[in-house]
This record gives C-alpha cells, structure tokens and sequence, in this order.
C-alpha cells in the first residue's frame, strides 16, 4: 500500500468514534508509548480542550483510508499538539505538516495565539517540520519519555501567524 496520493485528494475532518481501530492501529505502528483506547475516546466524547482530526485518501475502490491524525488541546489561547502521526506508508508527503496547519489555522479560529509541544530528541525530522512552521526549541524535559528515558524538546511557536499557516497547508 505504498504509494504517494496527490496532496489535493486528502480530506481532513474531525475524528469520530468509529475512527478508532484505525487510529489506535496507526498509533500503534507509529509510537512505542501508544495510546490507549480509552484516551482516544476520552478525548473525541468528554474533553471540552480536545479537537482531534484525522486524514484520509481515497483507495482505487473509492473507499476511504485513514492516514493521518492530531489531538491537539486549546488551553486558554494555546494550542498544545498532543500528538500527531502519519501512517508509515504514507511518510515524507507533507501530510504531517498540512495536518499541522490545518489545525493550528483551526485553533486560531477559535482563539489560539500561540502553541506548544514535546518532541523526541531523537525525532529530527519532525523536528525539522516544527521549524519550518517556527517553532523553536525552549527547554529540555529530561528523560520524559518513559520507554527509553529520552529527553523531549518543549518547543514553542508564538504568535500563530496565519498568513504562514495557510503558506504550509
């Protein structure tokens, strides 16, 4: 199932219950500390912060296939991405990055100024993503990651600048 789709044919919308064997399994394939169910549902039923999104392509067959997702929280006017991944076949076509804009634009929207996230050290090229949408490095979690002990980088990117969001999308 390896094969690059065209950026104009992905949909973005919000994720949805019935997204989460789908979701857990990308998580699961993307993560070593994945998610469990119940967080995912948590934050799709009961978390007013949460806004959770997901990506899809569209298979020869025109059945819908789930290659993308993002939970970010809205606290006050920050845009916290909680975690965010793309489907391993599916790497390095900047769906990762439209992802990203499409939400921060979203957060904007609905009052974010700012956001915040973690990252892998170890996690360069998204990393890399981060900085081409401006965020930068601002303190180090040491040994956040329970799996390794591996640092995070918080990083944050203040103000949201729409005008560069809609350049990345």
């Amino acid at each position: 199932m390896n094969f690059t789709a065209p950026l104009d044919t992905l949909h973005f919308r919000p994720m949805r219950l019935d997204d989460l064997p789908a979701v857990i399994a990308l998580d699961q394939r993307s993560f070593s500390l994945p998610w469990p169910e119940s967080s995912f549902k948590f934050e799709i039923e009961s978390n007013e912060l949460s806004r959770c999104w997901v990506v899809e392509i569209e298979a020869s067959d025109g059945t819908p296939i789930l290659v993308a997702m993002i939970v970010i929280w809205l606290i006050v006017d920050e845009a916290h991405v909680a975690t965010i991944a793309v489907h391993p076949d599916h790497r390095r076509q900047k769906i990762a990055q439209r992802l990203l804009a499409h939400t921060l634009i979203d957060a904007y929207h609905t009052g974010a100024v700012k956001s915040v996230l973690e990252v892998r050290r170890g996690n360069e090229p998204a990393i890399r993503m981060y900085q081409r949408f401006g965020y930068r490095e601002v303190g180090i979690r040491k040994r956040y990651y329970q799996d390794n002990g591996e640092d995070a980088v918080l990083m944050d990117l203040a103000p949201l600048d729409l005008e560069h969001m809609l350049s990345l999308q």
